[in-house]
């Protein structure tokens, strides 16, 4: 059976150049001009990734984004962000809502058919993972529930920073370049910046408070979560 994906974008040509290239790629796409009827379609359907306009005539796409992540039976669908916007505050906001990546209009559509592959690739990816919990001290994380705890008290992160996370984790005591990170947490490298990587990596040990000093930086190289907790 073919994966479904939904695309709710309002600009009529954009709308069908995205359903007819990406159905050429085995997908089964659903479409939407608008919010309200991007929620009736979410509500009678399931779909493996959604691609979501920001500027939408009935409101925001961060807030459908928003709702989905808050949603226990929606919160692992990826979402790819589609907008004319190129403001890096709407970046930030976009990733920090669980967004899996970010699209600026005008897009190449051979660009964006390799991340949805990317997100739906690291989704497989996940699902084939048969191990469901990793312990590093006071970190736990637990991969089943795509929970992670420090000192017992749940730490909110975003779809790819639990991705990074892992990463690092799994890789613990070896040192991982940005290239390294991009091909094998965001799943390409040729459209997204090493400034990305450090942007994440950032984020990501400020929402670990104290086991945040674990990820290390390695100066010219990259990063690497430590070997042992002591």
């Amino acid at each position: 059976m073919s994966q479904k994906i939904l695309i709710i974008e309002d600009e009529p040509d954009i709308r069908k150049t995205l359903e007819y290239n990406i159905s050429r790629e085995g997908y089964e796409v659903i479409s939407a001009s608008s919010l309200s009827e991007g929620r009736e379609k979410l509500e009678s359907a399931s779909f493996s990734l959604l691609l979501l306009d920001l500027m939408l005539p009935d409101g925001s796409g961060l807030d459908l984004c928003r709702e989905l992540k808050q949603d226990k039976s929606l919160s692992s669908m990826p979402v790819i962000i589609l907008t004319a916007k190129d403001d890096e505050v709407d970046k930030v906001v976009g990733f920090e809502l669980g967004a899996d990546d970010y699209v600026t209009k005008p897009f190449s559509v051979r660009e964006l058919i390799l991340r949805v592959k990317a997100v739906l690739k690291r989704g497989e990816r996940k699902s084939d993972n048969m191990e469901v919990q990793r312990q590093f001290g006071e970190l736990k994380i637990d991969v089943d529930s795509h929970e992670v705890f420090v000192n017992d008290e749940q730490v909110s992160l975003t779809a790819l920073e639990f991705k990074l996370l892992r990463q690092l984790v799994d890789r613990r005591g070896r040192v991982q370049s940005r290239d390294q990170l991009l091909s094998d947490v965001w799943g390409y490298s040729s459209y997204v910046t090493t400034r990305t990587v450090d942007t994440h990596i950032k984020r990501l040990r400020e929402k670990l408070g104290g086991m945040g000093k674990y990820v290390q930086t390695i100066r010219g190289v990259g990063y690497k979560f430590t070997r042992t907790p002591e």
